[in-house]
């Protein structure tokens, strides 16, 4: 697999036309499982053959049981520069429930040692758990600031099919989604990271100044990616492509020199409506300014006019040319986007 990798960074050095790569981002997995030794041998064959910023943010992406302090160490040692933890709760039952495989034991541990060797690390906090009373969530996030953790991104919990979850609720098992639940978390959650200076730049990302992820602002902001692996997509601005998810399949196309991917090319509507969903959920909203010059006056019109009843229901707002969710209109932010797509 990793010999894989090599190759196909090698294949695909001239998609990104010399760029200068911001984020290098080890995830969609485990890789934490690899060894240090594998992943700076990849870090230093991208930093040959490709153009890498001396400030690029590259980040690990790992679970509490997969930092052990031996890990952690030998990480802090390696140009990896961020941490990205899939923490989801301090709580065991919680844990549990969602079918992760670390304990609250693991997690505190994990961030007692890692939040002393690297300065730049992101938790993952799910909300919106059933039987989660207020004072729990409150609970994880006052733990989380006892950390000194300068970023978080928090997702409402989600119940995909076939999984344990979701088995457990069609079964009787576990109770179902609380939609008031999750948005008095969510609403609690914006109240205290900014009590204690995060910045809420994207509707599920929260940030100290410094400290936003330029890995997921660069999909927010539509800049190019590319990304190497089985199911790995990537995007050069007018379409879209993503390898293969079988790994045998993909070595032994790339041991043959050649691409397993797919591509989407992407119309002027997809362009708008992607650009209209990312820009409502970060605090740079949608620049009409933007959609005139990319888009052309018609989509520019159509926009204002859709908008305006979400902005007398005081859920967007017009500042500078700028349409951006209010307070009240972030919780809807996806919806309202939806409303507002070009079809």
């Amino acid at each position: 697999m990793l010999s894989a990798f090599k190759t196909e960074l090698l294949l695909r050095k001239d998609e990104l036309n010399n760029q200068t790569i911001e984020s290098i981002y080890f995830g969609g997995g485990t890789p934490s499982l690899l060894d240090v030794e594998d992943i700076e041998r990849l870090i230093t064959l991208i930093n040959i053959d490709y153009q890498v910023s001396e400030t690029a943010e590259i980040t690990m992406e790992a679970n509490p049981d997969d930092l052990i302090p031996e890990k952690i160490h030998q990480l802090s040692k390696s140009p990896i520069n961020r941490l990205s933890i899939g923490i989801q709760s301090f709580f065991d039952d919680d844990l549990k429930s969602m079918n992760r495989a670390h304990s609250s034991l693991e997690a505190k541990s994990c961030l007692e040692i890692a939040t002393k060797a690297f300065d730049n690390i992101t938790i993952d906090l799910i909300y919106g758990i059933p039987n989660m009373s207020l004072k729990k969530w409150n609970q994880n996030l006052q733990l989380t600031f006892d950390f000194g953790i300068k970023h978080i991104s928090s997702y409402a919990l989600t119940v995909e099919p076939k999984t344990a979850l979701h088995t457990f609720i069609k079964k009787g098992d576990y109770p179902r989604i609380d939609e008031d639940l999750a948005l008095q978390h969510f609403n609690h959650l914006v109240q205290e990271t900014e009590k204690k200076g995060l910045v809420q730049y994207e509707i599920s990302n929260f940030g100290k100044p410094g400290y936003f992820s330029k890995h997921n602002t660069s999909y927010w902001q539509g800049k190019h990616y590319l990304g190497i692996g089985p199911s790995a997509h990537s995007f050069n601005g007018k379409q879209r492509s993503w390898n293969i998810s079988n790994n045998i399949k993909y070595i032994q196309s790339i041991n043959q020199y050649k691409l397993p991917l797919e591509i989407e090319k992407l119309s002027q509507k997809d362009r708008f409506n992607e650009y209209v969903m990312t820009g409502f959920r970060t605090i740079w909203g949608v620049s009409l300014d933007t959609v005139e010059v990319d888009f052309g006056l018609k989509y520019k019109t159509q926009l204002l006019k859709t908008a305006e009843k979400y902005m007398d229901e005081g859920l967007l707002v017009n500042e500078n040319n700028i349409l951006k969710t209010t307070k009240k209109g972030k919780f809807l932010a996806d919806g309202i986007a939806s409303e507002l797509f070009m079809i």
